[in-house]
């Protein structure tokens, strides 16, 4: 690989950095935390949108070893207090635009804290002496060596659930990632992403941002996903590879520009994040674009799975088969492994898997065990190796002594022309246990009312599994990168009830 290559494009500072550029600003940085006080095991905090800065600090924080933290953007003061009390970095480092509301956490200058506060301006302002550099091109940095078995990145998940989670990934776990996935997808120099997806979560971060740089091909960053926005990028940059979670897909495919915009150089379109509709798969064939769906997650990767284009529009729905240098099992209730088309839960091995929940050993343990990763989601496999999401374990209804999964009803439910978006809890009920309840978004100007859908789902499902009640919305309440928010519909509806 070529160091004058292209290796970030700013989309809103109109930066290209080439990776020898990328590597004089990250040996600076580094010089930075160390003048700082920041040491090897130290967390480094941050609150700043997608861009270079973002790239900076992670490999500058890689460098000096000590543990990146990125922060959701999109939180609020109170949120971002609980993540800092918990993570209890030596620094934080945030945007200059995010000065007043790091200020409004308490925390900024708290003398009675450990951790440094400072605004990326005054960060920049340190001075970084030739001397302080020189040792970048003669040897070794001047400071305690980090081992691939060291932690690299803490990213905070789990926030729509309960108490946030810092998942720690180690250098080799983001590296092993980086390899499974160039080598099972064939990316390379020539590749090109673009990542709107945020960057504090994995999906933006380690399913292709990290990939790409290790292949040597070229990242374009931006902070707001506007589907009109990225076409043009799309064409422009001429974009190989693009993950969006299925509400961007559906925005892109009504922007008119799905139809204008030269595609020519015959991009790939990855979901990720949530199921995807069949609908999605069908509207991209119509233009013989290459679509694919993925699963992955914070703990493992997130990338697990591969399967080509032709494979995906053969195996409508499925994931795939399991990448290189992992292992994919899936379990009954009693720790056995299930017959092909059987549901079972989903366990992954591989040196891409999580060292752990930052202090927490009771999540940790119920997760890692026997160093394999028990998941929580459900899958099954066909005759033919292809691994297909049912859904959550904790998110299996069992209504009336029966096993209903809501992906399957959502599935469904999406088929219908009239619908936009749906999504199926269960909820407590004193006859049957648990209820099924969907939330549904009518397309607009649609005629559409429960028993329309009853009847359909009733045509494509057993019966037990229609859902008891339907509950029309205007729009799908969703998390900071995109996901339906199960968790706030759930609380909405008790709430009424």
């Amino acid at each position: 690989m070529s160091a004058g290559r292209i290796a970030l494009i700013d989309r809103t500072t109109g930066k290209r950095v080439r990776y020898e550029e990328l590597w004089a600003m990250v040996v600076e940085d580094a010089v930075r935390l160390e003048a700082l006080g920041v040491q090897k095991g130290d967390r480094l905090a941050l609150i700043v949108p997608n861009g270079l800065d973002y790239f900076r600090l992670l490999f500058a924080a890689g460098f000096r070893g000590a543990v990146f933290v990125p922060l959701n953007t999109r939180l609020a003061p109170r949120e971002w207090k609980t993540v800092l009390d918990d993570a209890r970095p030596t620094l934080l480092l945030f945007a200059d635009r995010f000065s007043e509301v790091a200020h409004a956490t308490g925390l900024v200058g708290d003398e009675q804290r450990a951790m440094r506060t400072m605004s990326l301006g005054d960060f920049w302002g340190l001075a970084v002496t030739k001397r302080d550099e020189a040792w970048h091109t003669v040897g070794e940095p001047p400071w305690e060596m980090v081992q691939s078995s060291d932690p690299w990145v803490m990213l905070y998940t789990g926030g729509s659930t309960g108490k946030p989670k810092g998942v720690l990934l180690t250098h080799d776990n983001i590296l092993w990632n980086a390899i499974n996935t160039v080598a099972s997808w064939q990316l390379a120099e020539r590749d090109v992403t673009y990542t709107i997806m945020p960057l504090f979560h994995s999906g933006g971060l380690n399913a292709l941002s990290m990939p790409l740089l290790y292949a040597g091909g070229a990242v374009v960053l931006d902070e707001q996903f506007d589907p009109d926005e990225t076409w043009r990028v799309i064409a422009e940059e001429r974009v190989t590879i693009i993950l969006l979670v299925p509400t961007m897909h559906q925005a892109l495919l009504r922007s008119p520009l799905f139809k204008q915009v030269d595609l020519s150089h015959d991009p790939i379109f990855l979901s990720g994040g949530a199921p995807c509709p069949l609908s999605i798969y069908d509207a991209y064939a119509a233009r013989d674009l290459k679509f694919k769906e993925g699963y992955g997650l914070t703990e493992a990767g997130p990338n697990n799975f591969y399967l080509t284009p032709e494979e995906a529009r053969r195996k409508r729905g499925s994931v795939g088969r399991p990448m290189l240098h992992n292992r994919i099992t899936l379990i009954d209730d009693g720790g056995q492994p299930v017959p092909p088309g059987a549901v079972g839960e989903i366990v992954i091995e591989g040196p891409h898997v999580f060292l752990g929940y930052w202090e927490n050993e009771t999540e940790t343990r119920h997760a890692l065990r026997d160093g394999r990763l028990y998941t929580g989601d459900l899958g099954r496999v066909d005759e033919d190796g292809y691994y297909y999401i049912v859904g959550r374990k904790k998110e299996m209804i069992i209504s009336g002594g029966e096993n209903i999964y809501p992906l399957e009803i959502e599935t469904v439910l999406a088929q219908h022309p009239c619908v936009q978006e749906a999504v199926v809890v269960g909820v407590p009920d004193a006859y049957w246990g648990e209820r099924a309840v969907a939330f549904v978004v009518p397309k607009q100007g649609a005629a559409i009312d429960e028993g329309i859908l009853v009847e359909h789902c009733r045509a494509h499902l057993a019966r037990y599994k229609t859902p008891k009640e339907f509950v029309f919305l205007e729009a799908l309440p969703k998390t900071s990168v995109g996901k339906i928010d199960k968790k706030a519909l759930k609380d909405a509806y008790a709430s009424r009830v």
